[in-house]
């Protein structure tokens, strides 16, 4: 739903996973996705250098989390709450696709 915004669909998995759950690091967003590490580590690192999303490193991990400092910062949660709710209604009905089509066999 924002990739069109955010320019690639990797930028929008980091930006719903961290409006999602908070901090997190590169690996467990490619989890919650099941893709691959190194296009979330860059738009990580693109969105670190606009200041849109600031580390930390914590042992050997770096947590990415929102700039709460950043002007834009609210309005664009405010899009990922409308583009979160819409991929979770877009998966209940992906959900009751696949339960009737498993009926019908």
């Amino acid at each position: 739903m924002l990739e069109g915004l955010l320019g690639n669909k990797s930028a929008e998995k980091v930006m719903l996973a961290l409006y999602e759950n908070g901090e997190l690091h590169a690996s467990a967003i490619a989890q919650i996705y099941n893709t691959a590490l190194d296009p979330i580590k860059k738009q990580l690192e693109r969105f670190e250098e606009a200041e849109f999303l600031v580390s930390r490193v914590v042992g050997r991990s770096r947590l990415y989390n929102f700039n709460e400092a950043h002007p834009i910062i609210a309005p664009l949660k405010e899009m990922l709450s409308i583009a979160y709710k819409n991929e979770k209604k877009q998966k209940k009905k992906n959900i009751k696709r696949e339960l009737i089509s498993t009926r019908e066999l």
